[in-house]
């Protein structure tokens, strides 16, 4: 059982990575050129692996922190290869 505060706080949460997911995908259809879409698929990764730590945080499962610590890790390293393609390995 969950206090009333958690119960909101984890709503709050949800709505809020909820906004920030429809505006990525709306900045997604609006962008003019790959980096743009670089950054607005990174925000939707992170909003992803947001989602999946409040569902973590909910049933109150360690493994399940480690599994968003684990893609966090991955998705910088996403975003540093998307960067590096972009700027076609310049430094």
């Amino acid at each position: 059982m969950t206090s009333p505060v958690v119960t909101i706080a984890f709503a709050a949460a949800t709505a809020i990575v909820g906004v920030a997911a429809v505006l990525g995908i709306v900045a997604v259809v609006r962008a003019q050129d790959d980096a743009r879409r670089a950054v607005v698929a990174d925000l939707l990764f992170f909003a992803a692996v947001a989602v999946f730590v409040l569902v973590a945080v909910l049933t109150g499962s360690a493994v399940v922190f480690d599994v968003a610590l684990i893609a966090m890790v991955l998705g910088i390293l996403a975003t540093l290869a998307l960067a590096r393609m972009l700027t076609r390995g310049r430094r």
